[in-house]
């Protein structure tokens, strides 16, 4: 709070505020639910395998075997695609409550303004973890990242690109 200037913060608070107002946490609730729902049902199929039917004949056999098949891609793929639904619907969601903290305060600058600052700050953040990224209005990992990984580590992202949200902030200036 000391780092920022009254208009930066208000960019800051209507941000947040507007998470809230965008019903931000009931649509990753929802998600979450439906990425445990698929991974229950990758479950399902695997153990299908093991309580169904023991019938020797070779119908069952092939079917077992199609059930087992499609637990195990179940169980791998799920969690793995799962997990970059959540994040990518993140994103989505910070861009969202960009255009939402503008449309509040009617200054794009103060938010855009505490952004830069913000990722520019050098401080470390030892509470700051994968976890907990999410939680912040800014990526707090950008030092922990290797950039060389490309465009697939941004799909492992809480935030879109600080550069992105500026770019799309000043064109609602």
């Amino acid at each position: 709070m000391t780092k920022l200037n009254r208009t930066e913060l208000e960019g800051v608070i209507a941000h947040e505020l507007s998470h809230i107002k965008n019903y931000d946490m009931r649509l990753m609730s929802i998600a979450a639910v439906l990425v445990g729902t698929v991974a229950l049902l990758g479950d399902w199929f695997f153990r299908m395998r093991w309580y169904g039917g023991r019938d020797n004949d070779r119908e069952s056999g092939g079917l077992q075997a199609i059930m087992m098949v499609i637990g195990i891609v179940f169980a791998i793929l799920s969690p793995i695609i799962a997990q970059l639904i959540q994040l990518a619907i993140s994103r989505r969601r910070e861009f969202l409550a960009d255009a939402s903290s503008v449309a509040l305060t009617r200054q794009p600058a103060g938010l855009i303004s505490a952004l830069k600052k913000l990722s520019s700050d050098q401080e470390p953040l030892e509470a700051a973890n994968k976890a907990t990224a999410h939680l912040y209005i800014v990526n707090p990992l950008k030092g922990k990242v290797n950039p060389t990984v490309g465009w697939f580590a941004g799909l492992f992202n809480t935030h879109p690109p600080l550069e992105k949200r500026v770019e799309v902030l000043e064109k609602m200036a």
